[in-house]
């Protein structure tokens, strides 16, 4: 088997997922590549040498221009704060690297169109990780939507709330900072809805949008948080926070269809509550992230006295991914994602074609979620060119 030799740049929380994914995609999917996990790379070296231990990888590096520029890599993993993307993805593409980049893709629609135009140029597989389109469930939804088992689609309802910022006292991470992570709910977590809206319903034409910052003053931390919801140590100081914490948005499609996005960090009770309805002329779906394996499928050509949402358990050996796991009805979860992507991945590098979500995927829902911001501030519907 091909070997490529793998680097990851970042390695807290979405580290962490992705190396999983790099260690044991071998062990469940038949692809054409063994990735070998080469470098991991971060600023502390220290912690950064404590994950490469734990996730089995071979060296460590603080430099991620090094890193980059290293000819015994083939592929570089971007794990990083979103700040850090555009530089990074840039420098690997043209030292001739595939590139893995979490989401979102950048900070402006600029960056991101010159990302897709470099990697484009270099001839670089180039993936943007919207692991929740590589849900099974999710995969079901598209497929049967292709099938046209929903119709004409009308209405995309989707909304994606967390709560781990509504204590006042969470200190000011960099998820807070424009500079650093470019926007709030809308590049965490509406990103996401967003990917999922174009990718099972369309491009989106127009954007109409309410943005709030509820906290606009937090705790200041000494030195890094402990990764992704989680709070640091705080200075006494206070920090102002430079995104929003919820953002609301009506958009046409150019389908015609109508829909709506909400996104906030600040839903009591909903931890990671990713959830979208899909609504067409002869059918509907609904899913619901906290049941990933299951899709609500109702047909509007079900007989009078049997109609109603049935729900499909998306765990069947006919289900996209799922014949390299389990057994039928035995669960699969959130890590499991990022084996579909990776495996996809590798699956690209290989035959050469392109894979989705990539960087003009993430180009275009930069465009959208640029447009709701600015929506939001002007308070004024946007057409998105």
């Amino acid at each position: 088997m091909k070997e490529l030799n793998v680097a990851i740049i970042g390695y807290k929380f979405m580290g962490k997922a992705h190396s999983n994914a790099w260690q044991n995609i071998t062990n469940f999917f038949d692809v054409p590549i063994k990735p070998v996990m080469k470098v991991a790379c971060g600023r502390n070296e220290e912690d950064v040498q404590e994950f490469a231990d734990r996730w089995g990888w071979e060296e460590i590096e603080t430099d991620w221009k090094k890193v980059v520029e290293r000819d015994d890599i083939d592929i570089i993993d971007i794990s990083t704060p979103p700040a850090l993307h555009y530089p990074i993805a840039i420098a690997a593409a043209k030292t001739g690297k595939h590139i893995f980049c979490e989401k979102p893709i950048s900070l402006t629609t600029d960056e991101a169109l010159k990302m897709y135009e470099v990697a484009e140029e270099a001839g670089v597989v180039h993936y943007l990780n919207h692991n929740y389109r590589r849900c099974p469930a999710v995969m079901l939804a598209k497929q049967m939507i292709d099938e046209g088992k929903l119709g004409k689609i009308y209405h995309w309802r989707g909304c994606y709330l967390q709560s781990w910022l509504m204590d006042p006292e969470f200190t000011l991470t960099w998820h807070m900072k424009k500079e650093i992570a470019g926007s709030g709910a809308s590049g965490g977590i509406n990103s996401h809805s967003v990917d999922l809206a174009r990718f099972l319903v369309g491009e989106i034409k127009s954007v109409s949008a309410m943005a709030k910052t509820f906290i606009k003053e937090r705790p200041i931390s000494e030195g890094t948080a402990g990764g992704t919801f989680a709070s640091g140590e705080s200075t006494g100081e206070m920090g102002k926070v430079t995104v929003e914490d919820a953002i609301s948005m009506v958009v046409e499609f150019e389908n015609g269809a109508l829909g709506s996005f909400e996104a906030t960090t600040f839903a009591i009770g909903r931890e990671n509550y990713n959830y979208f309805e899909i609504y067409g002329s002869k059918g509907a779906v609904i899913f619901n992230l906290e049941r990933m394996n299951e899709l609500q499928y109702y047909s509007g050509e079900d007989g009078e006295g049997e109609k109603g949402f049935r729900t499909i358990l998306a765990t069947d050996s006919s289900h996209p991914y799922i014949s390299a796991w389990w057994p039928p009805a035995h669960n699969i979860g959130y890590e499991h994602e990022f084996h579909h992507a990776v495996f996809d991945f590798l699956n690209a590098i290989d035959s050469g074609e392109p894979i989705a979500p990539n960087f003009y995927d993430g180009y275009l829902g930069m465009k959208v979620l640029e447009a709701g911001l600015n929506s939001a501030e002007t308070k004024k519907q946007i057409d998105i060119s």
